[in-house]
């Protein structure tokens, strides 16, 4: 059985939450974050969710997950002590993380809901996703609050949903990943965590005194006011939310649509943003001379010079490059015009171009990345969010519980990996949108490129949920 999640509404019950500290002593010392942790564009919390059904009975299956993994939760925290600890604001807006093992919350619930009740693909946007993740009153801040909120919700049908909230100043996706990994080993009956996490936050800190660099950095370009807000700005009160599914035969279409040596050597995450971008472009109508901008999330780790970024690291080691182009170029050029800017944007990061960041940080007082016009793009479908096992088996959904950066909902997209109802894989991209007619126009235009103009309903065939969400 399966229901519209546009629709569905259930209700969680929650008890008080809790504070989980290290089951063990930790040291108490205060360790600075890096200069890309704490710059201001990721001061904020990043949501994941997992959905699990009841299992075998096997392993862990028959136990109660919001006590498994409290305490694997408890257990992993004296390895990862530093999240147990609360952030202070230095001099310079530097901020440094106090290890006062206070602990992080911890929330038990149950909802009158089953899993089949989220529909047959579970994706975001989560119906009633802040009752899944809920936002303990005053944990989202900065300063002196917890670094991470876990909840755990057992559902009517046995299954459960784990959600994770982190702060993203300590740590990215794949140190996010490294953190739960620990928690899943110790769930699973583990003494100690198989990879030993390091901090080593200092390769990533300002040269002193930080030297002007050569390298542009225009994505903390500093944009004036303009007279034109329809799309500078974002309309919280109407965001039209919509998924997404990529598969094979998305890419191969648009793959075919490129110049020979552009089909050759595009990676699948170049096409499918250039693709994203064109189609957003056109569905936001900007004037043909507004600068537009596509910002690539593009991790140091494995790229050229990163020999320094050892294993175990789980601080922030990813930059922010843009690439930039007139809207009428982007809504008049072909496909593989928006590709290339992408392409070329990727090559750009390496160790230099990180402390290079660091170093603007430093003589900028920590600016937030340019969010005006501009739409950000990370691809968090390799990262290992699905390989993941607390005792449960693989998860029916795993990454991201949202799209968006922080404050700002309709700037982000996620490429999550996903298999469609029909067992086909691929990547599911939560799209946000300002209106309805907004959203329309996208999907017009992405499915002309996708050579689907007479069934532009089947591009969203195996990614149809639909929410309008009111902040």
């Amino acid at each position: 059985m399966a229901f519209s999640s546009e629709a569905l509404k259930f209700t969680v019950r929650r008890k008080p939450a809790v504070m989980v500290a290290p089951a063990g002593p930790t040291p108490r010392e205060l360790k600075r974050l890096s200069d890309v942790d704490d710059q201001d564009g990721l001061r904020f919390h990043i949501p994941v969710i997992y959905f699990f059904r009841r299992g075998d009975g096997g392993g862990r299956c028959d136990d109660d997950p919001a006590v498994v993994l409290r305490n694997a939760v408890a257990a992993a925290l004296v390895h990862y002590y530093p999240f147990a600890g609360r952030l202070r604001e230095l001099e310079g807006r530097k901020l440094a993380v106090d290890c006062t093992g206070e602990g992080v919350l911890f929330i038990e619930a149950d909802a009158d809901v089953r899993l089949d009740h989220f529909g047959d693909a579970l994706q975001p946007p989560f119906p009633c996703f802040e009752e899944l993740i809920f936002d303990v009153p005053g944990s989202s801040a900065l300063i002196d609050t917890p670094l991470l909120l876990f909840q755990v919700t057992r559902l009517a049908c046995g299954g459960f949903v784990f959600g994770v909230r982190m702060q993203h100043a300590m740590a990215d996706a794949p140190g996010l990943v490294q953190l739960l990994g620990a928690i899943a080993e110790l769930a699973r009956g583990g003494t100690t965590p198989m990879v030993r996490p390091v901090w080593a936050r200092e390769m990533l800190e300002a040269r002193d005194p930080p030297p002007l660099s050569a390298l542009a950095h225009r994505e903390y370009d500093e944009i004036p006011d303009t007279d034109n807000k329809r799309t500078t700005s974002v309309p919280l009160d109407d965001m039209v939310h919509r998924s997404f599914f990529f598969g094979p035969r998305e890419v191969a279409a648009i793959r075919s649509q490129l110049a020979p040596d552009l089909r050759e050597s595009a990676t699948t995450f170049e096409l499918l943003t250039g693709c994203l971008w064109k189609c957003r472009t056109m569905a936001l109508a900007p004037t043909a001379d507004e600068e537009m901008r596509i910002i690539c999330i593009v991790n140091l780790r494995g790229k050229r010079g990163a020999a320094k970024i050892p294993c175990g690291y789980y601080g922030n080691a990813f930059a922010f490059p843009v690439a930039i182009s007139k809207a009428g170029d982007l809504c008049t050029k072909p496909v593989g015009y928006a590709v290339g800017l992408v392409k070329k944007i990727k090559r750009e990061v390496d160790m230099e171009y990180m402390r290079s960041v660091a170093d603007l940080m430093v003589r900028r007082r920590r600016p937030h990345f340019t969010v005006e016009r501009a739409y950000v793009v990370s691809d968090v479908s390799k990262v290992g969010f699905w390989d993941i096992d607390f005792g449960w088996g693989r998860a029916l959904y795993a990454g991201p519980a949202k799209g968006g950066v922080g404050a700002i909902p309709g700037v982000a997209s996620f490429f999550i990996a996903f298999k469609n109802v029909k067992g086909e894989s691929g990547v599911v991209v939560p799209v946000c949108l300002p209106g309805p007619v907004a959203m329309d126009k996208f999907v017009e235009e992405m499915s002309k490129i996708l050579h689907l103009q007479d069934d532009v309903e089947e591009l969203g065939r195996a990614a149809t949920t639909q929410h309008v969400s009111r902040l």
